[in-house]
């Protein structure tokens, strides 16, 4: 499965939802135009389980699903990747545990060089953010606008914008040099569908 060149990027979102609930708003998502699912949970509890459903449906659509934080569990159920953190293990493991075709996504926050060393590494893909205020990471570093900028001019692997990403304000995030936009609560806070719909016109 191949990591999307442009579209919205969905990102589970959990707490306090049945793993019924959890899997209709992915469904709804993907409805809505979703290219690329994560799956983030912090309740490591249930993770295999409902990790192995999400799959299941994103095979049903032919989208990737990624598995944030956690190598084990992608290779476990056989996800297309993993999104790594700063402290989730590193590209190398990540290979060894899933093969050279699996996604490796690595979060990059505002560090032009730990992009540029990621790319050097074999990611798929880099993530800069958070660039808007954001309930589902509020205590995160904010990012710029120039470092999606200065990554556009010097990398050559997709780059992915995180962070209170709205219909409404994701434009100038695309615009500065964001090809894919990562949405938590955007989408799953309310009628994810409709949501995920409202996204599509910034990727014509």
């Amino acid at each position: 499965m191949m990591f999307p060149g442009s579209g919205l990027y969905a990102i589970t979102q959990t707490d306090h939802k049945s793993d019924v609930q959890v899997l209709t708003e992915v469904e709804q998502a993907i409805k809505g135009g979703a290219v690329v699912i994560q799956y983030r949970d912090k309740n490591r509890a249930r993770h295999p389980e409902l990790a192995e459903k999400i799959l299941w449906l994103c095979r049903e659509y032919t989208i990737p699903l990624l598995i944030n934080d956690d190598i084990d569990l992608a290779a476990t159920i056989g996800a297309d990747g993993v999104h790594l953190g700063k402290h989730d293990g590193d590209i190398g493991s990540a290979w060894h545990h899933l093969g050279k075709q699996a996604i490796i996504g690595v979060s990059c926050y505002n560090d032009l060089p730990l992009a540029i060393a990621a790319e050097q590494q074999g990611a798929t893909y880099v993530a800069f953010g958070r660039f808007f205020p954001s309930s589902s990471k509020p205590l995160a570093s904010p990012a710029q606008l120039e470092t999606l900028q200065q990554a556009k001019a010097v990398l050559s692997l997709p780059i992915v914008a995180i962070g209170g990403i709205l219909p409404e304000n994701g434009a100038s995030l695309l615009a500065a040099g964001a090809d894919v936009l990562a949405v938590i609560g955007g989408v799953f806070s309310n009628h994810p569908e409709q949501a995920a719909r409202a996204y599509q016109p910034l990727f014509v």
